[in-house]
């Protein structure tokens, strides 16, 4: 489904590793990396690249 997919390895917050399992159950994903996928193709497709990458927000840094 959708193309050939790699294995990597990325940190991630405990928070966010949550969320993403949270949003696979609510939306009947088939896991955490689904919704993953699902994050990062939306933020290629439509997210203003500006607007993701130069504001400064960190949810962990204070």
């Amino acid at each position: 489904m959708g193309g050939i997919k790699t294995e990597h390895t990325y940190e991630l917050n405990e928070d966010v590793i949550d969320w993403l399992k949270e949003m696979a159950d609510k939306y009947d994903l088939s896991d955490a990396d689904k919704a993953l996928r699902i994050v990062l193709d939306y933020v290629r497709e439509e997210a203003d690249e500006e607007e993701v990458f130069e504001e400064i927000r960190c949810n962990h840094c204070f």
